[in-house]
C-alpha cells in the first residue's frame, strides 16, 4: 500500500453564525493562523485579531465585521491544515460567506481581495433592506416542500421564501417581517415542529436582497479571478464554474438566492466522496453534515487535535 496515498475528501468552509469571541484561542501561538489574521487586518486597516480574541460579542456579530472575520479564520485554519501536511481536497464548498473561503483555498481569489470584497458584500447586504422591514426564522422539522408551501401561503403579496436548505428538517425562511411571522404560525400545519425568529439584521439570501446582488455584481467586475485549482461547488446551483465571468455571476446571485447546502452534500456523496472536513472555527457544518447523510464521515478542524484526527482519516491505511 502506498503510504503517501490519500483518501478522497471534501473540505467545507463555514460562514456567518459560526463566530464566537475567543474562537481562535486554541491557535493563539500558531504562526500561520496569526499571520492570516494579520494579513486580513492589514487589508482592512483594522485590528481583527483583537476583535476575535476580545470582542465584544455585539461588535463581532455585526454583519460588516462577522463576514471578514469568518473569512480570515476559515483561511487561517486552512493554512494550518496545509502547514500540518494536510493534502488538497477533491472538492471544496462553503456555506454562504464560506463560499469565498472555498474560492481562496482553491486559488481562484486572492485572500486580501476576498477580505475587502466580503466587507463590501456585508455592507450592501445590510443596506439593501431597512432595519425592521425584513426577518429570518429557523424552521425545525417537516420537509422542504411543506415549508415552501407555508411560505407561499404566508406571502400575501410580500416576500417569504425558504433561503437556507441546511439539512433535512432544518430550514431557514426569510422575507418581509410580517410574511415571515405569518409563515411561522402556519408551518406546523405543513409538518414542521416549530419556528424560531433569528436575531439577524436583514433577510439574507431572500429576493429582497436583489439590490445588494446588483451592487455586488458591479464590484465583482473589478475583482480578478483565476480558474480554481480545486473544484468548487457553488451555493446557487451546486455546480462548478469554468470561467471568471461565471464565478462572478454565481457569487452575485448567491446574495439573493437560497443556499442549497443539503444538495451540496448529496452532490459530493454522488461523486463517491464519503469524508467531509469542516475547515474553520466551531462544528456547525459538521453537525449539519451528519444530519444530511449519516453514512458519511464528518470531521472538524477547530483545534490541533481535530486536525490530527482529520489527517489520520484521510491518509490511506497501510
Amino acid at each position: 500500500m502506498d503510504m503517501n496515498a490519500v483518501n478522497a475528501f471534501a473540505m467545507l468552509f463555514p460562514g456567518q453564525g459560526s463566530q464566537s469571541v475567543g474562537m481562535l484561542k486554541v491557535y493563539t501561538d500558531h504562526p500561520l493562523v496569526r499571520a492570516t489574521i494579520d494579513e486580513a487586518s492589514d487589508a482592512l486597516g483594522e485590528n481583527l485579531g483583537d476583535l476575535i480574541d476580545n470582542g465584544p460579542d455585539d461588535t463581532l456579530n455585526l454583519t460588516t465585521n462577522t463576514q471578514p472575520v469568518m473569512l480570515a479564520t476559515d483561511i487561517g485554519v486552512w493554512r494550518a491544515w496545509r502547514g500540518a501536511g494536510g493534502p488538497e481536497p477533491a472538492v471544496v464548498a462553503g456555506h454562504s460567506l464560506g463560499e469565498y473561503a472555498a474560492l481562496v483555498a482553491a486559488g481562484a481569489l486572492a485572500f486580501a481581495d476576498a477580505v475587502r470584497l466580503v466587507r463590501f458584500r456585508a455592507e450592501v447586504m445590510q443596506e439593501a433592506v431597512p432595519t425592521g422591514v425584513g426577518a429570518m426564522a429557523a424552521v425545525i422539522g417537516g420537509d422542504d416542500e411543506g415549508v415552501i408551501a407555508a411560505c407561499a401561503e404566508a406571502a400575501q403579496g410580500e416576500v417569504c421564501e425558504a433561503v437556507n436548505f441546511n439539512a433535512p428538517g432544518q430550514l431557514v425562511i426569510a422575507g418581509h417581517r410580517g410574511a415571515v411571522e405569518r409563515a411561522m404560525a402556519t408551518v406546523k400545519a405543513h409538518g414542521a415542529k416549530r419556528a424560531v425568529l433569528l436575531p439577524v439584521s436583514a433577510p439574507f439570501h431572500s429576493s429582497l436582497l436583489k439590490p445588494a446582488a446588483a451592487r455586488l455584481e458591479t464590484r465583482l467586475a473589478s475583482v480578478e479571478f483565476s480558474m480554481p485549482a480545486i473544484p468548487v461547488l457553488h451555493n446557487v446551483d451546486v455546480a462548478e464554474h469554468g470561467s471568471a465571468a461565471a464565478i462572478r455571476e454565481a457569487l452575485a446571485a448567491q446574495a439573493a438566492s437560497a443556499v442549497r447546502w443539503s444538495d451540496t452534500i448529496r452532490t459530493i456523496r454522488g461523486r463517491g466522496i464519503t469524508t467531509l472536513i469542516e475547515c474553520g472555527p466551531g462544528k456547525v457544518l459538521t453537525n449539519l453534515m451528519r444530519k444530511i447523510d449519516a453514512t458519511m464521515t464528518a470531521l472538524a478542524t477547530s483545534d490541533d487535535i481535530d486536525i490530527d484526527a482529520a489527517l489520520t482519516a484521510v491518509k490511506a491505511p497501510a
